[in-house]
């Protein structure tokens, strides 16, 4: 996939490979690279995905990395829905507001 100057993109770099990590780090941890992906406005004319290129982010500053996506979508999300914690929500609205008559 093609992009083109001041799309916005996500790049991907290796900041630290397996070994390099802090020794404190637990071995599982220390065992993998640190990653670095970070999302901006490409400023080369036009690349490719899995092109080094540079960005500039949305704070201004200009990291460079290997094209990941190209006008990538948020894909978080807050997890599944939990009747416990709507229920104590409620519970402390009520409580926090006043509400609550055993207090």
């Amino acid at each position: 996939m093609s992009a083109i100057k001041g799309q916005w993109v996500q790049i991907h770099r290796i900041l630290l490979g397996p070994g390099e990590r802090a020794p404190s780090v637990p071995e599982d941890t220390g065992n993998l690279p640190l990653e670095l992906r970070i999302r901006g406005y490409l400023l080369e004319e036009k690349a490719e995905v899995g092109e080094l290129v540079t960005i500039e982010t949305a704070a201004g500053r200009k990291v460079h990395g290997k094209i990941e996506s190209v006008e990538p979508s948020h894909e978080h999300n807050f997890g599944d829905y939990i009747p416990e914690l709507a229920e104590a929500g409620m519970e402390l609205t009520k409580w926090l507001t006043g509400g609550d008559e055993d207090e």
